[in-house]
């Protein structure tokens, strides 16, 4: 579970802002709300962020995709790091860029935060916190490196060479489990495994879990497909020549020396044409989806996914993340930007009624959701507490405001309207008035 994240010196973030998911005092929807019981606490199972355009959402949700790739991924010898600072402040540019995960692994909680310049890290941090105190289990700044000791005495002179081979333009963590290090293993694992990000140009996620028809997804996702007015009755996969198929010659060449046997991975082109390749003794199967609808005489018509609509395809693209996150166990935090992209306001609704339905005090699953959508701020979907908006200040700086710091608005018809009105910020600037007559005017002149 994610209970939060802080950036600062972040694209339009210059100062630190900080989004939570821990719960506040509403008691609205509690018994959808998760309790961590060790902790006595309980976290939120959904947020949505509101905002004008360029106020700050997608940068906020490529903070987070930026932190995950720098996790999993590191970087390759010499190799800047990919970060973008503020740019309106020429102090800004030279400072690092930060970022803080408290997250929940196991019924444990971990902070984990790291600082970085372009060229190098200045600072890594895993702590894991208790009920009554912090542990530290590793730090890292300024050119020396502390571990705990409890973890170092199982093997100190293993530790400290690969506190050594961690280039300066590396994370430790990413070093560590790299060099088959265990110890912080589940962290990095949070990032691969339970943290999904869904952009809205993505690809469909987790295709290859539909690979297999015998998988319960597979009959969930097209009983969904149907249910949810789209006319596709069904997904399937068509058999295609690897040597064949639309994959680009480089990229076949990369595949067949990087994909091992047994795994599978997903690929999509610029026709929306959606791939699994997978290896399989040896030889790379390449399987192409297409969808089927019938025709009014009852029989099944293929057709490409180029020839679906783009609401359709968003469906598709969306619809593993709601089923994962409907399983309450998986633990698994999905966050997607602009949900409501190609879909209507309606169906967007209905899909996460359909998650918060599956919400327990026991639930682990979380989603984090950008949206332009006002039909949504419905106290029948969201707690005051679940909505957030970003905004920017004069210089330009983006700001986060969680919506439950204003007491004096009713939430259901009043906030959508004080919203609107700009009273609680995260609305555009607009400023066309009399800009067209203006130039009218200086073209008669």
């Amino acid at each position: 579970m994610l209970l939060s994240f802080t950036i600062e010196n972040w694209t339009s973030f210059r100062e630190p802002v900080t989004f939570s998911m821990i719960a506040g005092r509403e008691r609205r929807h509690g018994e959808r709300v998760p309790r961590l019981k060790k902790y006595k606490t309980m976290v939120l199972p959904i947020a949505a962020i509101y905002g004008g355009n360029a106020s700050g959402k997608s940068n906020f949700f490529k903070a987070i995709y930026f932190a995950r790739q720098f996790v999993l991924n590191g970087t390759m010898p010499d190799e800047l790091i990919p970060i973008e600072p503020f740019l309106l402040d020429a102090e800004a540019i030279q400072r690092p860029s930060r970022f803080v995960f408290e997250i929940m692994i196991k019924e444990t909680i971990y902070e984990y935060g790291f600082s970085v310049t372009k060229t190098r890290v200045l600072e890594e941090k895993l702590v894991e916190i208790g009920t009554t105190c912090e542990k530290i289990l590793y730090h890292r700044r300024n050119g020396r490196n502390e571990i705990d000791k409890s973890i170092e005495s199982s093997d100190s002179r293993f530790f400290d060479f690969v506190f050594r081979a961690t280039r300066e333009n590396q994370l430790f963590l990413t070093s560590s489990v790299f060099q088959n290090a265990n110890e912080f293993r589940c962290v990095y694992d949070w990032f691969k495994t339970k943290l999904e990000l869904i952009a809205p140009n993505a690809h469909f996620v987790a295709l290859e879990q539909f690979y297999i028809k015998e998988h319960p997804w597979y009959n969930i996702m097209n009983t969904m497909l149907q249910s949810l007015d789209t006319g596709i009755s069904r997904l399937n996969f068509e058999d295609v020549s690897f040597e064949n198929s639309s994959i680009p010659g480089q990229l076949k060449i990369v595949l067949q020396k990087n994909i091992k046997e047994g795994e599978s991975i997903s690929l999509a082109n610029n026709d929306n044409e959606r791939l699994v390749v997978t290896k399989e003794n040896g030889t790379l199967v390449v399987k192409k989806l297409v969808t089927y609808h019938t025709d009014t005489n009852g029989k099944a018509i293929k057709f490409e996914i180029y020839q679906e609509s783009d609401g359709s395809i968003r469906l598709i693209d969306l619809l593993p993340a709601f089923i994962g996150a409907s399983s309450r166990n998986t633990g698994s935090v999905y966050v997607i930007d602009e949900i409501d992209r190609s879909l209507h306001t309606l169906l967007t609704s209905r899909l996460i009624n359909m998650y918060l339905a599956s919400c327990s005090v026991e639930s682990r699953s979380q989603m984090l959701l950008t949206t332009h959508d006002i039909s949504l701020m419905d106290r029948r979907i969201f707690r005051r507490d679940e909505i957030w908006a970003t905004d920017k200040d004069v210089s330009g700086n983006s700001i986060l405001i969680p919506f439950c710091i204003y007491k004096d608005i009713r939430f259901d018809k009043d906030i959508r309207k004080s919203y609107l009105l700009g009273r609680m910020g995260g609305i555009p600037r607009i400023m066309l008035d009399n800009v067209l007559n203006t130039d009218a005017e200086k073209n008669e002149g």
